[in-house]
């Protein structure tokens, strides 16, 4: 990511008549909260931050020490192409620090910063993710008429939302969001579009923008899009699969040329982390109540705790890999679905990896065969185990867990626990 200098955002301002500048973070759940300070602000919001009162934001403060700064990330400018083009709109990314300017800790983009830092320590300097987010349209936003009745990949007249779908394309690119692919998903009215991968954060960052960018366009067509993960029963839900590895330098640690699959040390223990945890991070990754409506059998949705080459069905999943693409080899975490909190997931999900890769964890022998078509005593004599399949015991795991306790933090961790028991 290109580092901006306050110079550099000042002068961007001037050449695209920025009148306002919106600055975002989220809450706790990954909601995106923002608020708008005019260009004269700007000097001083670069150099200060601006004042906000963090008791009123999900997960934040209590009333009696509600005073925040959000501290904006200049190399998060960008603008805002639904916003009009004279006294226009950009945004940036904020970071929430305390009156003092220290880090605060309940801040979601500080805990995955505290993951990386972990990382870099072991010696891992990138850790690059490639999610691809799924979501559907509907007529309105107060029920499920579908827009069309297309399945994977379909051209044909039924998809309507090709033009929803170029719209936000374009949209993104402006935005400086790299994008690979787009397309009809597997259900009716079910689309993807897929973003090139990232360093973490600016991931993280590039997730919270996709929805934003997703929900607007939609909204210009008068038409509504949702991330949640099952909104219609019988149907494939939404998810988010993860692709991920990691670097030391130009160097992917997940290829050994080697090894018959070609799958580093570090790759095996990163997977063997990802597996052995994923029942404690899942409530991070698969957060509300209904997205355990989508983690059920036959639907595409991983709920077995396995890893393989090709198999979908597999909690992970190793892509094959093709001579000269060293750099692609990756593991994709299939569970995650587009309604967690990116910033908490990318980080509780490295963490089981590192975790994995520190203690040296043995992965299990990859399964190959369809586990749909095992029945539970088959699966039992396999030792495979299955995700928690309700969110209450879900967050019954994760209060139990040191690992998940450590990635959240002292400050996040009981919020977390207790705003989802509420749930």
């Amino acid at each position: 990511m290109s580092k901006k200098s306050k110079q550099d955002i000042l002068k961007l301002v001037k050449e695209n008549d920025v009148k306002f500048i919106r600055l975002w973070f989220t809450d706790l759940l990954g909601q995106v909260k923002s608020f708008a300070i005019t260009d004269k602000e700007l000097v001083n919001a670069l150099e200060n931050g601006m004042g906000f009162d963090g008791s009123s934001i999900t997960g934040y403060q209590d009333i009696e020490e509600s005073d925040m700064i959000a501290m904006p990330d200049a190399d998060t400018f960008a603008m805002l192409p639904w916003r009009p083009t004279e006294k226009s709109v950009a945004r940036m990314i904020c970071d929430i620090l305390n009156p003092d300017k220290t880090p605060y800790e309940g801040d979601p983009r500080y805990v995955l910063k505290k993951a990386l830092a972990r990382a870099e320590k072991m010696g891992f300097d990138h850790f690059y993710l490639g999610p691809e987010l799924e979501f559907f349209y509907f007529r309105t936003d107060t029920g499920t008429e579908i827009l069309d009745k297309g399945g994977y990949f379909d051209l044909t007249t039924l998809d309507v939302a090709s033009d929803l779908r170029r719209e936000t394309v374009l949209a993104l690119e402006k935005m400086g969001i790299d994008v690979e692919y787009s397309h009809h998903e597997v259900a009716p009215s079910q689309h993807e579009v897929d973003m090139r991968y990232k360093d973490a954060l600016e991931m993280a960052d590039n997730v919270i923008t996709y929805r934003v960018v997703v929900k607007e366009i939609a909204s210009k067509f008068g038409v509504y899009a949702t991330f949640m993960p099952k909104p219609i029963f019988g149907q494939n839900g939404s998810g988010m699969h993860t692709h991920q590895s990691l670097f030391k330098g130009t160097k992917n640690t997940f290829f050994d040329a080697k090894s018959n699959d070609y799958l580093s040390d570090t790759a095996r223990c990163y997977i063997a982390g990802l597996l052995k945890h994923s029942k404690e991070i899942c409530s991070i990754f698969a957060q509300t109540t209904n997205s355990y409506k989508r983690l059920v059998p036959g639907y595409e949705a991983p709920v077995y705790i396995a890893w393989s080459r090709r198999n979908r069905s597999a909690l992970v999943r190793v892509p094959l890999y093709h001579p000269g693409q060293e750099k692609a080899t990756r593991c994709e975490f299939r569970a995650c679905d587009p309604a967690c909190n990116p910033y908490l997931t990318f980080a509780a999900m490295l963490h089981a990896g590192l975790e994995g890769i520190e203690k040296k964890y043995k992965v299990p022998k990859p399964m190959e065969q369809n586990l749909y078509h095992l029945n539970d005593s088959e699966r039992k004599a396999k030792g495979i185990e299955t995700l928690p399949d309700n969110l209450g015991y879900a967050i019954a795991i994760t209060e139990n867990s040191q690992l998940v306790k450590k990635a959240l933090g002292e400050h996040i961790f009981p919020r977390f626990v207790e705003l989802k028991k509420k749930e």
